[in-house]
């Protein structure tokens, strides 16, 4: 019988996801493990792939702790009659002890996160790549920084997505006593010092493994533009030299992309029940104002309607986001609005925490700053409450709040630089453009001149605000998407793969009967 023409297959290898669709497998919507927007927008593309009609698959870590609470109510006679019946799930879990008593999906020590990626690509590398037999692959971060080498040996065509500019190292040898045959693509691998012979590299050549995956894929994008163009111009030091030169290398032959992250779908002011009241872009002052009451009477603020909130959503972390540039204006900022009752209402955690207890016990600001743990509920309800959002971060990959924000008619007070400068232009109300406030200059003078600009269009006539409000929160809801996001990588696959990654005159059996016969054969 000759092989039906299909569309291509392609196999995501992520250690994180938030959902997915259940038609992928019997047990597939049990399968969540998150530490981060890495899980998000695993479970985004694959599900936007899969709904498009896609040959997609996945491949992750068998967290069985992390998802025993949710495969607790299924019988396990239950659950094997379900896998019985399902042999051709889309979802490949990598069978290994190490994952099976872990509470979460990365641990707090470097080496054994180094033991758990191993196994992990080590199970990608021997049994789900053979099964899956797909005609690209799609990896994520350090994690899975092997797979592109092993995937360029094997002429696979691989993807290879930087989320966070972090690496580990570790050596051939280990690699190879984790069950990796590394001998047979260790050229592919990037080594610290120039590896002449395997032999001599071995035992002393460090591996890197983000920059190994960066080496040997076909293709890198990180999630942004403007933060590749920042990586291969060497604005930000920290960046390790490997990777930046690896990655101008993949620029200069056009092997590099940005595609932004989205926002979880549930961040919609519309279906939010986080909030007292749900919103849109047309009834978003009544909206607002409920929110903001009832976020005023919950967090012990003065109750004003009119008093302007401004909303702090990301970490306390002075090397990354920008604390400390709020912390040396802090004071003058509440004071010189003072009559406006100006708050402030901090959902975070993080060590500057205690920075900005000590300034409002100084001086006395209880009713006008709210310094909270994190938490997803409050997160949500402030959003909707907020006028403003404050972002003052030093470099940002991608962020989300910025994003986020907007849709809920929070206005964005960013620092000028990566995925925030991809999202973010700073509003004219006069020319009806921008959704937020940007400083270019990374000080506290640049932070304050930013809040400054909110403020002066916040007391603007409340006719201009409302109709500057309405244009960024239909926008943003229609820009910032998963779906234009998974359009990205989509076209992405196929420039890779030089043909559709769905072909709208195959009969949609086609796949399904494809898997089995490749599963047949293998």
């Amino acid at each position: 019988m000759a092989e039906m023409p299909c569309n291509p297959r392609i196999l995501v290898v992520t250690p994180e996801v938030t959902y997915l669709p259940h038609r992928m497998g019997g047990l597939a919507s049990f399968y969540t493990a998150k530490a981060g927007g890495l899980a998000d927008v695993s479970a985004a593309l694959i599900s936007s792939l899969f709904k498009q009609g896609a040959d997609v698959h996945m491949a992750m870590p068998d967290y069985r702790s992390l998802f025993r609470d949710k495969l607790a109510p299924v019988l396990k006679k239950e659950i094997n009659r379900v896998q019985r019946k399902m042999p051709d799930d889309r979802v490949h879990l990598a069978e290994d002890r190490a994952f099976y008593y872990t509470n979460r999906v990365y641990s707090l020590y470097g080496e054994e996160n180094i033991k758990l990626s191993l196994a992990f690509q080590r199970e990608v590398i021997n049994n789900i790549v053979p099964r899956v037999q797909p005609d690209l692959i799609h990896c994520n971060d350090w994690m899975t920084g092997l797979i592109p080498a092993m995937a360029r040996e094997l002429d696979i065509p691989c993807l290879f997505t930087i989320h966070n500019v972090h690496t580990v190292k570790t050596s051939l040898a280990a690699i190879e006593d984790r069950g990796i045959d590394g001998a047979s693509f260790w050229q592919n691998l990037y080594f610290d010092n120039m590896a002449t012979n395997y032999e001599q590299s071995r035992d002393h050549n460090p591996v890197d493994l983000l920059t190994s995956g960066i080496f040997a894929a076909h293709f890198v994008n990180v999630v942004s533009p403007t933060f590749l163009t920042e990586i291969v111009n060497g604005v930000h030091p920290f960046i390790e030299a490997p990777i930046r030169r690896e990655l101008t290398h993949k620029v200069d032959a056009d092997c590099a992309a940005g595609i932004l992250n989205a926002p979880d779908p549930s961040f919609d002011p519309q279906n939010d029940k986080d909030l007292v009241r749900e919103y849109g872009p047309d009834d978003h002052i009544n909206g607002k104002k409920e929110n903001k009451r009832y976020l005023q009477q919950k967090l012990g603020l003065i109750q004003d309607d009119r008093a302007p909130v401004f909303f702090w959503p990301s970490r306390l972390d002075p090397v990354q986001k920008g604390c400390q540039l709020l912390a040396d204006i802090f004071y003058d900022v509440i004071s010189n609005y003072w009559q406006q009752n100006l708050q402030v209402v901090f959902v975070a955690n993080g060590d500057y925490k205690m920075v900005f207890r000590d300034i409002v016990n100084h001086h006395g600001f209880h009713q006008r700053v709210a310094i909270c743990d994190f938490s997803n509920e409050l997160e949500h309800l402030c959003y909707g409450a907020s006028d403003f959002m404050l972002m003052p971060s030093r470099f940002e990959p991608c962020g989300l709040p910025q994003m986020i924000a907007p849709i809920y008619g929070s206005l964005p007070i960013a620092h000028d630089t990566g995925g925030i400068h991809d999202t973010i232009v700073h509003l004219d109300a006069e020319q009806n453009t921008g959704n937020g406030f940007l400083f270019k200059t990374f000080d506290a003078n640049g932070l304050k001149w930013a809040i400054n600009q909110a403020m002066a269009f916040y007391n603007m006539p409340g006719k201009t605000r409302t109709l500057q409000i309405k244009r960024i929160m239909q926008k943003s809801a229609a820009t910032f998407t998963h779906a234009n996001t998974a359009t990205q990588y989509i076209k992405l696959y196929e420039k890779m793969l030089k043909r559709p990654l769905v072909d709208q005159n195959l009969d949609p059996v086609c796949v399904d009967e494809s898997i089995e016969e490749k599963t047949n054969n293998t």
